[in-house]
C-alpha cells in the first residue's frame, strides 16, 4: 500500500490543492513503508499517534465530503472530484485501521482478505479508468495529464 499511497501522492501534482492531498496520501505512504521495515513499528507510540491523528483528520474529511456527495445527489461517485478524494481519503482510514496493533497479534484470515481486496482495489480501478478512456472524458484536465 506504501507504493498505491505514494503514487497517488504523486499525481496530485496538477491539482489546485496538490500540498493537502499530497500531505494526505504521503503521510501514509511513509507510515506503510516503516511497516514495510519493521512490522513492530505500529505498537511504537509515534507511529501510532500520527496514524490516529490522520485517521481522524481524514475521517472528518471524508464525512464532510461524504456529506456534500449525498446533498448533490450524486449518482457517479467517481466522476466527481470530491468522489474520488473521498474514495482514497475513505481507504487511508480502513488501512490504518487494519494495520492498528499488527505487530502485536498474528493476522488472522479476516484481516488478511480485507488487506488484499484493499490493496488490489485502487490499482484495478486506476487501471480501469486508464484502459477507459471514455471514463475520463468529463475529468477536469489536471485528472488527465499526471500519468
Amino acid at each position: 500500500m506504501s507504493v498505491f499511497f505514494a503514487l497517488a501522492s504523486y499525481v496530485q501534482i496538477n491539482d489546485p490543492d496538490a500540498g493537502l492531498w499530497m500531505v494526505g496520501y504521503g503521510v501514509p505512504a511513509v507510515l506503510c513503508a516503516f511497516i514495510g521495515f519493521n512490522q513492530r513499528v505500529t505498537e511504537s507510540l509515534v507511529w501510532r499517534r500520527v496514524a490516529d491523528l490522520h485517521v481522524l483528520i481524514s475521517t472528518t474529511v471524508v464525512s464532510i465530503l461524504g456529506w456534500k456527495l449525498y446533498k448533490l445527489k450524486t449518482a457517479d461517485v467517481f466522476q466527481q472530484e470530491e468522489g474520488r478524494e473521498f474514495s482514497g481519503l475513505l481507504i487511508t482510514v480502513v488501512w490504518f485501521l487494519l494495520c492498528r496493533h499488527s505487530g502485536r497479534s498474528p493476522v488472522g484470515m479476516l484481516r488478511a482478505s480485507t488487506a488484499v481486496a484493499i490493496t488490489t482495489f485502487p490499482f484495478v480501478a486506476w487501471l480501469y479508468y486508464y484502459i477507459n478512456q471514455e471514463l475520463r472524458s468529463s475529468w477536469p484536465s489536471h485528472c488527465k495529464t499526471a500519468i
